[in-house]
């Protein structure tokens, strides 16, 4: 324990250098333009940034792309409030109640409100990431190969959860990705599998550019199809972005209860803030004394919302960081960044890299008061900002596509991996499949194969070993409470949204 408290220190004291400092704010900045752009996602401003944290510090590189995801998060309320246009899916309850503030004249009141709740949200949500992150990473510590396939199988189960639209389409894309991630030589005997003659596949699909392309480049077509058109203009407003004492004590409980909610969604694999954000403003509804308000411009409501959906970030790491289950896309993505550093997520990040990752959990905790700072301060700008035309997007986001992709290994083939998953990508939104499964089972498939094969080499092919341990039956019955939970969740979100439905573009 105390050696715990030293190296949450020392973590502190490596994120105050002035180059984290810098990646704080720079990560943050760019991450609410990203986040106020109707139109581009968290997984897709981290996807496009991965490839520039390539030559950076372990610790910083993984503080930008935390900087991004939370800023981007924040971001998506700007555009819900002013043009009742999410920015992201997590911000769709916001547009609700804040909306409806802006043509009350009470524009700076709301986005003060949204910025205010995001910022406990996520400082909240850290509290977890500190305290239950060391406690899994001990327990990961006694997995085997058995334990290490069953661990593998529950996090594919996340596909069910990310793909609540239709479980069949989502299971077909994880099919995909499976089949996808035998690519390369055999982990085991070094066979080569669907090379197709191409020595640059020996290692695999790089995961960067898969990234890239499903998130990034995909996105790029979908805009380009699409007809040219102004966005609606940013509502002006006159009021002061801010809010009194009594109005931050009246929020405090509504932002504790959705502290609570957010974080526990965090931390179950395949729910995700756009869950989080319609069961935060449920709950803000529920407990209000001014019920009546609720629909013409009640604050408890943006404030539930966004305080949930941020509360969401920390509690995602969770899994991510001690067991290597990314339990959504933006997890996802941000596993990516640890590829590319050479890191493995699972205990040895708490053990032999102990010192990186604390001063990423320390670099966490200060990205919410930049973000705070630079929400309050910045408003008014990227009000501007969510304006801005795809025809700009689309050029600027194509050049990081190909540039991001072609930094990696400085080799076009990366370019051309990149293109092909865009191309995937785009054609999988139109027949209402899901990249974010295709990408989870890209990254768990070859965890489950290793500790399949490996389990099966120890006991002689004998399969009764998958099923001695007590620790594979425990994940054996959440691989099959994964497989249906979202069914539930799905009605229960239908059944909370009501009739409060918002337009978000895709």
């Amino acid at each position: 324990m105390l050696q715990t408290l030293q190296q949450m220190g020392q973590g502190f004291i490596s994120a105050l250098t002035w180059i984290n400092l810098l990646a704080m704010v720079g990560g943050v900045s760019l991450g609410i333009v990203i986040g106020c752009l109707p139109g581009l996602s968290a997984a897709m401003g981290v996807a496009l940034m991965l490839p520039l944290t390539f030559t950076m510090p372990a610790d910083t590189g993984l503080i930008v792309l935390g900087a991004i995801y939370c800023g981007a998060i924040f971001g998506g309320s700007i555009s819900a409030i002013l043009i009742h246009t999410p920015g992201t899916p997590a911000s769709a309850a916001t547009a609700i109640e804040g909306y409806q503030m802006t043509l009350q004249g009470k524009a700076g009141k709301a986005l003060a409100t949204a910025c205010w709740s995001s910022f406990w949200g996520g400082l909240l949500s850290c509290i977890s990431l500190y305290f239950f992150s060391p406690l899994l990473a001990q327990l990961a510590l006694k997995f085997m190969s058995a334990e290490k396939f069953w661990l593998g199988i529950f996090g594919l189960t996340i596909i069910a959860g990310v793909s609540s639209k239709s479980m069949v389409k989502g299971l077909m894309s994880g099919a995909l990705g499976l089949l996808i991630s035998t690519i390369g030589l055999d982990p085991i005997d070094g066979t080569k599998r669907f090379m197709f003659g191409q020595a640059f596949l020996a290692e695999g699909i790089n995961v960067t550019c898969a990234l890239i392309g499903l998130f990034s480049m995909s996105q790029v077509f979908i805009l380009a199809e699409k007809e040219i058109k102004k966005r609606a203009k940013a509502a002006k407003f006159t009021d002061k972005i801010a809010l009194t004492k009594e109005e931050k004590k009246i929020l405090a409980p509504t932002v504790i209860r959705s502290w609570i909610i957010g974080n526990i969604i965090g931390i179950l694999p395949g729910a995700g803030a756009s869950i989080a954000c319609f069961m935060g403003y449920n709950s803000a509804k529920q407990f209000s004394k001014h019920k009546e308000d609720f629909g013409h411009g009640a604050i408890e409501g943006v404030c539930g919302s966004e305080a949930a959906n941020n509360a969401v970030t920390g509690g995602s790491l969770i899994p991510m960081l001690t067991l290597g289950i990314p339990g959504e896309s933006v997890t996802a993505v941000l596993m990516g960044g640890l590829v590319i550093q050479g890191l493995a997520p699972g205990p040895e990040l708490f053990t032999k890299y102990a010192p990186m990752t604390y001063t990423f959990f320390a670099g966490f905790v200060l990205v919410q008061f930049f973000m705070l700072a630079i929400g309050m301060l910045g408003c008014r700008g990227f009000a501007q900002i969510s304006r801005l035309s795809d025809a700009i997007l689309i050029p600027a986001v194509t050049v990081l596509c190909f540039v991001g992709s072609y930094a990696i290994h400085r080799n076009l083939s990366d370019v051309v991996v990149m293109l092909i998953f865009g191309g995937l990508g785009y054609l999988m939104r139109k027949f209402d499949l899901n990249n974010a499964a295709v990408v989870l089972a890209l990254i768990l498939g070859p965890i489950s194969e290793k500790g399949l094969r490996g389990a099966l080499r120890v006991s002689d092919g004998d399969i009764g070993c998958l099923f001695t341990s007590p620790v594979s039956w425990v994940l054996i019955i959440l691989s099959i409470v994964g497989i249906f939970s979202p069914i539930l969740m799905a009605k229960f979100e239908k059944k909370v949204t009501g009739e409060d439905e918002v337009v978000t573009e895709s």
